[in-house]
């Protein structure tokens, strides 16, 4: 089962401090070392809004490159694809993330715009990267509700997916963390029959400690990736009361055991988790693999 770690963008654009790029680039380094091979390194966002993503360019040009590991970047519009395409051609992400949020609210707090703007600006986004040879993934936020205006019907998501064009995957995202499994599993049962054949991926936050139980879910309904963060860090800075994403770690201690391996280290993943709190002077991490640490023996329970 396939772990994206998103740690290094989704992780810290919420935290308070401001991390030093070598900071983050040894994070990076951290993530391969533990196992770790597609990683969301960097939002190309409005460094005033966003200020721990400023240096995205200087992290993209400084990471590792490793053969096998790809690199993902966030983007929110045209402008933050220019700044993509920009780099030199061995600097630039394999892939671009571009969030279009369900709920017309959240959308124009996040970026300033529409849903249904958001959507077309998506569609020449996609168009433009996947000329300059570049994985697209379509992340629907806060598919499973918003802040601001509440539940967020599924035939909302479905539709947007609909409307999306070409497509590489698709993300569902709970960005406030109120979802439970059964809308995890009907969610997925709306979006496939709109875009047949292209790969789900989920994106979960603990705001309510349902993250992991709809992890499961995920992976029950046939998801082929899943989000996570090393040392559960994150959130979303224009989201009221987010909390961070489920934990690398402990995501990789429940389907490593379950049969589903991931390929991820835990101790390894665990102990930067823990490392990575400590940059940014936080007591403890929401992750609990690092307290309680591995257990041994058989992957399986029988």
């Amino acid at each position: 089962m396939e772990i994206v770690e998103v740690g290094p963008r989704d992780g810290l654009q919420n935290e308070k401090r401001v991390l030093p790029t070598a900071v983050k680039i040894a994070y990076v380094e951290r993530a391969i070392a533990a196992g770790l091979r597609r990683i969301e390194v960097a939002a190309f966002a409005r460094p005033d809004r966003v200020p721990q993503m400023a240096d995205a360019a200087d992290v993209l040009r400084s990471a590792p490159r490793p053969e096998g590991v790809r690199y993902v970047a966030l983007v929110l519009n045209g402008r933050g694809l220019d700044r993509a395409l920009a780099l030199d051609e061995e600097a630039r992400p394999h892939e671009i993330n571009y969030v279009v949020v369900a709920s017309d609210e959240f959308s124009r707090r996040n970026q300033g715009m529409s849903t249904t703007d958001s959507l077309a600006a998506f569609r020449e986004v996609a168009a433009r990267a996947h000329d300059a040879g570049l994985f697209v993934t379509l992340t629907v936020a806060a598919a499973f509700g918003c802040p601001f205006s509440g539940p967020v019907p599924m035939s909302r998501v479905r539709d947007l997916v609909a409307d999306a064009g070409p497509v590489d995957e698709i993300c569902l995202a709970d960005t406030i963390g109120v979802g439970v499994p059964p809308q995890v599993t009907e969610l997925a049962g709306v979006v496939r029959p709109v875009a047949p054949g292209v790969p789900l991926r989920a994106h979960f936050h603990n705001t309510r400690n349902t993250g992991y139980a709809n992890a499961t879910a995920a992976v029950t309904a046939g998801f082929a990736a899943l989000d996570a963060s090393l040392g559960g860090i994150g959130g979303c800075p224009f989201a009221p009361a987010a909390t961070g994403n489920i934990a690398t770690e402990d995501l990789a201690y429940l389907l490593n055991r379950s049969g589903l391996p991931t390929g991820v280290d835990v101790t390894s993943a665990a102990g930067t988790g823990a490392w990575i709190g400590e940059q940014l002077g936080l007591a403890t991490v929401p992750a609990q693999l690092g307290r309680a640490g591995d257990f041994p023996g058989d992957h399986l329970l029988r």
